[in-house]
Parts: structure tokens; C-alpha cells; sequence
């Protein structure tokens, strides 16, 4: 009987490791897939690298649609992708056969990404595809721990720099040296995003000849938050610069969609802060419809098309409760930060209407005029995407699961599909450009880690001699080899 019992579990740990070992190799051969349709998109693209809708947000947009996930962990998988073909081939070599996990695989990728030197990654890559083979379970904190101390060896300068997190409601500011200091926060949901509405509007105060990335504008935007000004100083320095000149930014407003009876009290229905991923209990809602402005919701039914390209303010308004978020796949980008599309052009017959109009972000917007997606609509909302592959996605609006009756169809329309040579043509014309390109932009960010870790690496051996000076006897000797694994 023992032995039966002892067999059977021997039996299933053996299928527990072979399932293991079957999803290492199917997370590989994912990022093998992404990596092919990456070089196919690449090949067919004229130099796009400029745009502001390039190939890679092309791509991952593709990603994101065929495995129903987010934008943003599409753009992820396709950085893997590459990293496991250009950078790290040894290590993603490993990964295909199993020998070790997606997880163990992000971990190097990302310990590894400041190395520059073409040579040194190299060799770091055929030492770790060795070693992480043999290295038993470990937790990830101590398996980044190992791979820093085999970059350490190599090129001290490209040690990522552990940063320690504490949970719930928090703000820390601390000085990094270098002039800059380090902000870091967690607030709650709706003061979140009214903080960070705040920073693009301030942002976006500069003209457009002002040298710096958006980035270092938002940055620069909270500095001027905390002072009180209500326009970000424009660094141009151009004697005609409009910056000044442009309107002031208008307040920002949050958006919250609830049912009538969850702003009396008398009911239960959570609603919905648009643009976040958290509900919005009643209670909150009661509190904030003490104070906050009531728009009420008009659903349009069977009402005739608008006249005119764009729409009023209430089938607008429409539009973005009903929809809630950007309708392309796997993309969650708030509706009031989205165009509100036609999906049949207005130009070609589309009509201004609630079963023709659609919330796409700026992003997906132009990667429907240019990359080559078509689209359809429903009455109720519903959109059904044909990707560049022919694969179809079928979309449904956001209000689907909490608000429902927003859902209802609305009149039906004549069936107008707009060809091709409708579509925009002069694309190199209309398309916009990029102040700098994704390369740039990551050139110096690692550039940019690099040199903190050198000024930090360089401070604690002056404060290290400076102790040595001052102390007693010999200086201790230091053990720079890794330990046994």
C-alpha cells in the first residue's frame, strides 16, 4: 500500500514538472512567434521609426488584439522578444527548451539591460545561460542578487539599483544627488488621476519648439504645481515663443458614471471613475454627488444622425459613458482622453451618429488610418476589428457589465464599407512625428543609469577610503567572489 501511495506521488510530481517545463516552452516559443512577426512588420515598413504611431506600437497592437491582453503587456512580450533574439540569445535559448521560467527569464533581462558593451553582454549571456540551469529555487529578490553580483564582475556601472516599496497611501522625496531628487507615491485613485491630468495639462503649456521630452516636462510641470503657477515656463528661447500667449488650462475634471438611485443613497450599484480599473463604491459616490456637478445621461435611442462632422456635447458625452475607454483591443486609455471616431469616415457617408461614433485613442486612431485595421459597428456599441494578419476581434463597449442599459441599440444605419482609395493616401504627410525616436529615448535612459551608478559607486569608495584613513590597522580585505551556486 505504501508503495502504491509512494508511486502514485512520484507519478505526479513527474507530471507537475513535465507541465512546468511545457509552459517554459510555450512561453518561449511565444516570444519566438512575436519575434518573427516583428521582423516580417519591420521588413514591410517603410522607415517609420519617426512617427508617432511607429512599428513597434503597430506591432503590439497586433499582440495585444491576437492574445487578448493589454497594450502594455503587449509592448512587453515584443521588448522580451527582442532582448531574446538581439540581446540575450543564449538565455533565450534556454527559455525555449524549458530549462527555465518566463519569470526567471524577465528577471535577467531586466538586470541586464544596462550593459552597453556589445562583448561584455556577450559573455554575460553565455555565463548565465550556464549557471541559471544549475541554480536551485530561489525567490526573485535572491535570484537578482545573483545575477547582479555576475554583472558586477563585468561592468559595475550597469548594477540596477534596488529600490524597496512600502504598501498603501504614501509620498517620499529623497535626494539622488546630481541635482535631481527621486518622488515616489501612492495615492488614492481619484486624487491620482487628477494629479496626473494636471501634470499633461501643465505640460502642454510650452510651445512646440520647447527642447524637452514629455517626461521631463511632467516632471518639471509638478515643480511648478507646488509653486502655485498655472503654465509650465516654456525653455525654447525663441524671442517670438507663443507659450505665453496661449490660454490659460482650465481646471481639471474627473468623470464619474453612476446610476440615479446609487446618487440618492437608496441603492447599492458601484460606479465607475472613468479611465480607472477600480469601482467606485456607493458610498463615495453619495459623498462626492454632495458637491460634484450631475450631468445627466441621455441614451439617444432612435434618434435621426447629427448634422455635421462633430457631434454635440450630449451624444458625446454618449459615447464616452457608453464605450468608458478606448475601443481597440486590450487598450484601457480613458474615453475623455480618446477622439471620438467615425468608424464609417464622415467623408465617405458615415454618419454622425451613436451606432457610427466610437472612443479611439490618439494611438489606435492612427494605427486604423495607417497600419492597415478596418472595423465595424453594431447598433449596440459593439465593434468587430479585422487586423492586417485577417484575424477578427470582437469588442464589446465598456458599460456592458455595469451599465447595461447604455448597451441598448440604437437605430440602425444604412451598410456604407468605405474601400481602400477612400482611406488617406499621403500618409508620410499626415502622419505625426516623433521629437525623438524610441532608440533615443532608451540610449539615454540607460545612459542616464548608468551614470547614477557611477557617481554612487564613486561616492561610497571615497567614503570607504576616507574611513580607512581614519581608522586603525590594515584595510580589510574584500571577498568580490559570488557565492557558490
Amino acid at each position: 500500500m505504501f508503495e502504491s501511495e509512494h508511486t502514485t506521488a512520484a507519478a505526479l510530481v513527474d507530471r507537475m514538472c513535465a507541465a512546468a517545463r511545457a509552459e517554459n516552452k510555450a512561453a518561449g516559443q511565444r516570444l519566438i512567434a512575436i519575434g518573427e512577426l516583428d521582423l516580417l512588420r519591420l521588413r514591410e515598413a517603410e522607415e517609420c521609426e519617426s512617427w508617432l504611431t511607429d512599428t513597434w506600437e503597430a506591432i503590439s497592437a497586433e499582440v495585444a488584439a491576437a492574445l487578448r491582453i493589454s497594450q502594455g503587456l503587449a509592448s512587453s512580450y515584443l521588448d522580451y522578444s527582442r532582448a531574446m533574439r538581439i540581446r540575450l540569445p543564449q538565455v533565450g535559448a534556454a527559455l525555449a527548451a524549458g530549462d527555465i521560467s518566463y519569470l526567471m527569464f524577465q528577471t535577467i533581462v531586466y538586470r541586464t539591460e544596462l550593459i552597453t558593451d556589445p562583448d561584455v553582454l556577450a559573455a554575460v549571456d553565455d555565463d548565465l545561460a550556464v549557471r541559471v540551469r544549475r541554480w536551485p529555487s530561489m525567490t526573485r529578490g535572491r535570484l537578482a542578487g545573483y545575477i547582479d553580483q555576475v554583472v558586477a564582475r563585468v561592468d559595475a556601472d550597469a548594477v540596477r539599483r534596488r529600490k524597496k516599496t512600502q504598501p498603501d497611501r504614501e509620498l517620499s522625496i529623497w535626494d539622488s544627488g546630481n541635482g535631481l531628487t527621486e518622488v515616489f507615491g501612492r495615492l488614492a485613485s481619484i486624487d491620482g488621476h487628477v494629479v496626473d491630468a494636471r501634470l499633461d495639462v501643465l505640460a502642454a503649456t510650452v510651445c512646440a519648439n520647447d527642447p524637452r521630452t514629455r517626461n521631463q516636462r511632467r516632471a518639471d510641470a509638478l515643480g511648478a504645481l507646488a509653486a502655485g503657477a498655472d503654465r509650465l515656463q516654456c525653455r525654447c528661447r525663441q524671442p517670438d515663443c507663443q507659450a505665453d500667449t496661449t490660454p490659460l488650462p482650465r481646471p481639471v475634471v474627473v468623470h464619474v458614471v453612476a446610476d440615479q438611485a446609487t446618487l440618492e443613497g437608496s441603492a447599492d450599484q458601484p460606479g465607475s471613475l472613468v479611465g480607472a480599473d477600480a469601482l467606485i463604491t456607493a458610498e463615495v459616490i453619495a459623498e462626492l454627488a454632495d458637491s460634484a456637478r450631475l450631468q445627466p445621461l441621455i441614451h439617444p435611442l432612435d434618434a435621426s444622425p447629427e448634422r455635421g462632422y462633430t457631434p454635440s456635447s450630449a451624444l458625446a458625452d454618449f459615447v464616452r459613458c457608453r464605450d468608458l475607454t478606448c475601443r481597440f483591443p486590450g487598450c484601457d486609455r480613458p474615453a475623455m482622453d480618446c477622439d471620438v471616431d467615425h468608424t464609417i469616415p464622415h467623408a465617405t457617408g458615415g454618419a454622425t451618429h451613436a451606432s457610427n461614433l466610437k472612443c479611439l485613442c490618439r494611438k489606435h486612431h492612427l494605427v486604423k488610418t495607417f497600419w492597415g485595421w478596418r472595423d465595424q459597428q453594431l447598433p449596440d456599441g459593439t465593434v468587430i476589428w479585422n487586423a492586417p494578419s485577417g484575424h477578427t476581434y470582437v469588442i464589446t463597449p465598456g458599460s456592458a457589465l455595469l451599465f447595461p442599459s447604455l448597451c441598448a441599440p440604437t437605430a440602425g444605419l444604412p451598410a456604407l464599407h468605405p474601400t481602400s482609395a477612400q482611406r488617406c493616401t499621403d500618409r508620410s504627410l499626415m502622419m505625426p512625428k516623433r521629437r525623438r525616436t524610441r532608440a533615443q529615448n532608451r540610449a539615454d535612459y540607460i545612459a542616464t543609469e548608468r551614470r547614477h551608478n557611477r557617481d554612487a559607486r564613486q561616492a561610497r569608495e571615497t567614503q570607504r577610503v576616507a574611513t580607512q584613513l581614519t581608522s586603525y590597522g590594515p584595510p580589510p580585505t574584500e571577498d568580490d567572489e559570488p557565492p557558490p551556486f
